[in-house]
Protein backbone atom coordinates (compact mmCIF):
# COMPACT_ATOMS: atom_id res chain seq x y z
CA UNK A 1 0.00 0.00 0.00
CA UNK A 2 0.99 3.37 -0.79
CA UNK A 3 1.38 6.01 1.36
CA UNK A 4 -0.11 9.49 0.74
CA UNK A 5 2.26 12.14 0.01
CA UNK A 6 1.57 15.78 1.22
CA UNK A 7 0.84 18.20 -1.26
CA UNK A 8 -1.42 19.31 -3.91
CA UNK A 9 -3.42 17.86 -5.95
CA UNK A 10 -3.94 19.13 -9.80
CA UNK A 11 -7.85 19.46 -9.43
CA UNK A 12 -7.26 21.57 -6.15
CA UNK A 13 -4.60 23.99 -7.99
CA UNK A 14 -7.09 24.54 -10.61
CA UNK A 15 -9.96 24.89 -8.23
CA UNK A 16 -8.05 27.47 -6.57
CA UNK A 17 -6.98 29.24 -10.14
CA UNK A 18 -10.66 29.34 -11.03
CA UNK A 19 -11.49 30.46 -7.56
CA UNK A 20 -9.10 33.59 -8.34
CA UNK A 21 -10.09 34.18 -12.18
CA UNK A 22 -13.72 35.03 -10.85
CA UNK A 23 -12.26 37.11 -7.94
CA UNK A 24 -10.35 39.27 -10.51
CA UNK A 25 -13.55 39.27 -12.94
CA UNK A 26 -14.88 40.98 -10.57
CA UNK A 27 -12.67 43.28 -8.76
CA UNK A 28 -10.93 44.67 -11.86
CA UNK A 29 -13.78 46.61 -13.54
CA UNK A 30 -15.04 47.66 -9.79
CA UNK A 31 -11.62 48.95 -9.58
CA UNK A 32 -11.65 50.62 -12.56
CA UNK A 33 -14.39 52.54 -12.00
CA UNK A 34 -13.47 54.23 -9.04
CA UNK A 35 -9.56 54.56 -10.62
CA UNK A 36 -12.32 57.09 -12.74
CA UNK A 37 -14.08 58.18 -10.03
CA UNK A 38 -11.05 59.18 -8.10
CA UNK A 39 -9.44 61.20 -11.11
CA UNK A 40 -13.08 62.77 -12.00
CA UNK A 41 -12.99 64.29 -8.77
CA UNK A 42 -9.16 65.69 -8.87
CA UNK A 43 -9.70 67.23 -12.45
CA UNK A 44 -12.92 68.95 -10.04
CA UNK A 45 -10.97 70.02 -7.75
CA UNK A 46 -8.24 71.28 -10.26
CA UNK A 47 -10.80 73.45 -11.30
CA UNK A 48 -12.16 74.87 -8.65
CA UNK A 49 -8.76 75.61 -7.63
CA UNK A 50 -8.08 77.82 -10.65
CA UNK A 51 -11.44 79.38 -10.20
CA UNK A 52 -10.01 80.38 -7.07
CA UNK A 53 -7.11 81.86 -7.96
CA UNK A 54 -8.92 83.54 -11.09
CA UNK A 55 -11.35 85.50 -8.41
CA UNK A 56 -8.21 86.44 -6.24
CA UNK A 57 -6.42 88.09 -10.18
CA UNK A 58 -10.11 89.43 -10.29
CA UNK A 59 -10.16 91.23 -6.91
CA UNK A 60 -6.58 92.93 -7.51
CA UNK A 61 -7.50 93.49 -11.30
CA UNK A 62 -11.20 94.05 -11.55
CA UNK A 63 -10.97 91.19 -14.16
CA UNK A 64 -9.82 87.75 -14.62
CA UNK A 65 -6.49 88.88 -16.67
CA UNK A 66 -3.62 90.05 -15.59
CA UNK A 67 -2.73 93.90 -14.57
CA UNK A 68 -1.42 94.21 -18.59
CA UNK A 69 -4.70 92.82 -20.33
CA UNK A 70 -3.39 89.10 -20.66
CA UNK A 71 -4.97 85.86 -19.85
CA UNK A 72 -3.13 84.55 -17.10
CA UNK A 73 -1.18 81.26 -17.31
CA UNK A 74 -2.64 78.37 -15.53
CA UNK A 75 0.18 77.45 -13.54
CA UNK A 76 1.78 78.33 -9.89
CA UNK A 77 0.95 80.57 -8.25
CA UNK A 78 -2.53 80.91 -9.76
CA UNK A 79 -3.26 76.90 -9.73
CA UNK A 80 -1.37 74.12 -9.99
CA UNK A 81 -3.39 71.51 -11.51
CA UNK A 82 -2.79 67.98 -10.78
CA UNK A 83 -4.71 65.92 -13.24
CA UNK A 84 -2.51 68.28 -15.88
CA UNK A 85 1.21 67.45 -14.10
CA UNK A 86 -0.04 63.61 -14.32
CA UNK A 87 -1.27 63.50 -17.58
CA UNK A 88 -4.68 62.74 -17.20
CA UNK A 89 -6.65 66.14 -18.55
CA UNK A 90 -5.84 69.25 -19.58
CA UNK A 91 -7.66 72.70 -18.46
CA UNK A 92 -8.03 75.22 -20.61
CA UNK A 93 -8.88 79.23 -19.70
CA UNK A 94 -11.81 80.87 -21.91
CA UNK A 95 -13.29 84.02 -22.03
CA UNK A 96 -16.76 83.69 -23.71
CA UNK A 97 -17.86 86.81 -25.75
CA UNK A 98 -14.46 87.90 -25.22
CA UNK A 99 -15.81 89.17 -21.81
CA UNK A 100 -12.65 89.08 -19.32
CA UNK A 101 -15.28 89.72 -16.45
CA UNK A 102 -16.25 86.37 -17.04
CA UNK A 103 -14.48 83.16 -17.61
CA UNK A 104 -14.86 79.26 -18.73
CA UNK A 105 -12.98 76.49 -17.30
CA UNK A 106 -12.74 73.35 -19.21
CA UNK A 107 -10.68 70.55 -18.61
CA UNK A 108 -10.51 67.78 -21.09
CA UNK A 109 -9.49 64.30 -20.47
CA UNK A 110 -6.29 63.24 -22.38
CA UNK A 111 -6.32 60.97 -25.51
CA UNK A 112 -5.05 58.02 -25.40
CA UNK A 113 -5.22 58.29 -21.20
CA UNK A 114 -7.56 55.89 -18.64
CA UNK A 115 -9.90 59.26 -19.03
CA UNK A 116 -10.64 59.38 -22.83
CA UNK A 117 -13.96 58.01 -22.76
CA UNK A 118 -15.11 60.06 -19.79
CA UNK A 119 -15.51 63.68 -21.44
CA UNK A 120 -14.87 66.92 -20.17
CA UNK A 121 -15.76 68.93 -17.21
CA UNK A 122 -16.26 72.92 -17.39
CA UNK A 123 -16.79 75.78 -14.42
CA UNK A 124 -17.59 79.28 -14.88
CA UNK A 125 -17.56 82.63 -13.04
CA UNK A 126 -21.59 82.00 -12.07
CA UNK A 127 -19.95 78.57 -10.15
CA UNK A 128 -21.81 76.42 -12.80
CA UNK A 129 -20.60 73.25 -13.11
CA UNK A 130 -20.68 70.83 -15.92
CA UNK A 131 -19.94 67.39 -17.39
CA UNK A 132 -19.93 66.15 -20.77
CA UNK A 133 -21.38 62.70 -19.78
CA UNK A 134 -22.28 61.35 -23.09
CA UNK A 135 -19.23 62.39 -24.63
CA UNK A 136 -21.13 64.20 -27.68
CA UNK A 137 -19.06 67.35 -27.37
CA UNK A 138 -21.91 69.37 -25.64
CA UNK A 139 -23.19 70.30 -22.35
CA UNK A 140 -26.70 69.64 -22.41
CA UNK A 141 -29.29 71.05 -19.60
CA UNK A 142 -29.67 67.68 -17.66
CA UNK A 143 -25.30 67.56 -17.88
CA UNK A 144 -24.97 70.60 -15.73
CA UNK A 145 -24.06 69.08 -12.75
CA UNK A 146 -20.45 67.36 -11.52
CA UNK A 147 -22.57 64.24 -10.07
CA UNK A 148 -23.13 60.83 -11.46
Amino acid sequence: MRKRTRGFTLIELMIAVAILAIIAAVALPLYRQYSMRTYRAEAQADLMACAQGLERLAAANFRYTDAKGHPPVLEPPLCDPTAVRQGRYTVVLAYPDNDTSRFLLTATPADPGPMAADGFLTFDDAGQRGWDRNGDGTVDAGELTWQD
